[in-house]
């Protein structure tokens, strides 16, 4: 073989280790990041609080809210994709993957409320006995799409409770929700509501004294308008910068910062401070990533970061902190903040969407339907 020949075929080899060399690079740069690859011990200075500002959240969580639609705002100064009116509500994907389920504490079912409810009274002759009552109950607790619900109080004008097994009671009422997100109670709705009181009346021996079924609806409208124009859940969405993210990478780097597995794949809640309140964030990624056979090896360039604002307490600070562990995330994770279409969210904007929402938590406290509360889950849910 000729000195020219060995020359080329040292010269081709090394063209070969290089490009070998080169194609492993890329593909170590490409692949997403995993749990293993542990973050620094302290958190990012951007969830640093003040003193008067609520940590980011340390409380076991207290359960979900059962829906899990996304509400674009309705916020004129801030992306449309970034806040959406409730009209184009959207399911979230939802779940955890490496952190183990968080047991809730059971919710105390809130009771029938004039505000947002028909009701109607059972006069009884005497009393009757729980059992009696749970073997009366309607095989659903709905009218068309809205819940239905009896109530019984062991004395006339005493506390209101579901009926329950050993009790005796003196007085009973049955009622249906007025509005929720599936809209506003209708005559043929109110109507199966008569039906199914009337039913249950019978069954227990009970004569029922039903309102007005055209001022009812009326209500019914008035409440759903109000509840159509205050209806927001806000989204960002977290953007890689370079390599992608594992589900476990997520995982890990929220959970530094408050945030807990959710019931269902690709979902984690940063809990609210008391039992029995609603998840203060949500964080949700691909469901399929998470359920897949090696997660760590599944690729997310993208992640939501969710507030239900009408299901969380004004004194949480939601907003606040929504903002703070997006920056955090961001920050960690080597990401940026956007809203749905990729549009970088800025420092104004994200002052003007909050003193829109003081407005908005304002208007819900005139009406007694503050954020948080029982009757405001129940009317946004």
């Amino acid at each position: 073989m000729s000195t020219l020949q060995i020359s080329l075929a040292i010269v081709g080899g090394l063209v070969l280790a290089g490009v070998v060399a080169y194609n492993a690079w890329v593909t170590s740069r490409n692949a997403p990041r995993t749990a293993r690859e542990q973050p620094g011990p302290e958190a990012p200075a951007a969830v640093t609080n003040r003193e008067d500002d609520p940590p980011l959240n340390d409380h076991p969580v207290a359960g979900e809210p059962g829906d899990d639609e996304r509400i674009d705002p309705v916020f004129q100064d801030a992306p449309v994709s970034a806040v959406r009116v409730r009209e184009e509500a959207r399911a979230i994907p939802a779940v955890a993957v490496t952190l183990n389920h968080v047991v809730s504490t059971p919710e105390k079912k809130p009771g029938l409320d004039a505000l947002i409810d028909v009701i109607a009274p059972l006069q009884l002759e005497g009393e009757v006995s729980g059992e009696a009552l749970l073997a009366a109950l309607p095989g659903t607790r709905r009218v068309g799409s809205k819940p239905f619900a009896v109530e019984a109080s062991i004395d006339e004008g005493g506390d209101w409770e579901s009926p329950r097994p050993g009790q005796r009671y003196r007085a009973l009422q049955v009622g249906v929700q007025l509005a929720n997100r599936a809209g506003a109670l209708n005559d043929i709705e109110f109507s199966e509501f008569v039906v199914k009181a009337q039913a249950f009346a019978d069954a227990v021996g009970a004569m029922p004294d039903f309102p007005d079924m055209r001022g009812e609806v009326a209500r019914a409208r008035e409440l759903d308008a109000f509840a159509s124009g205050h209806d927001a859940q806000l989204g960002f969405t977290l953007r890689a910068r370079r390599a992608a993210w594992s589900p476990g990478y997520v995982s890990q780097n929220a959970a530094r910062f408050g945030f807990v597995a959710g019931v269902l794949p690709g979902r984690m809640v940063l809990p609210g401070s008391l039992a029995g309140q609603a998840p203060i964030l949500s964080l949700a990624f691909d469901p399929q990533a998470a359920m897949a056979e090696d997660p760590e090896q599944s690729a997310l360039r993208e992640v939501a970061l969710s507030l239900e604002v009408t299901h969380v307490p004004r004194s949480e600070q939601p907003f606040v902190r929504m903002r703070q562990a997006a920056t955090a995330l961001a920050e960690a994770m080597d990401g940026v903040i956007t809203d749905d279409a990729g549009q970088m969210l800025s420092t104004d904007t994200m002052d003007a969407i909050g003193s829109d929402l003081e407005g908005l938590y304002d208007a819900l406290d005139s009406h007694d339907l503050s954020a948080g509360s029982p009757q405001a889950r129940r009317l946004f849910s």
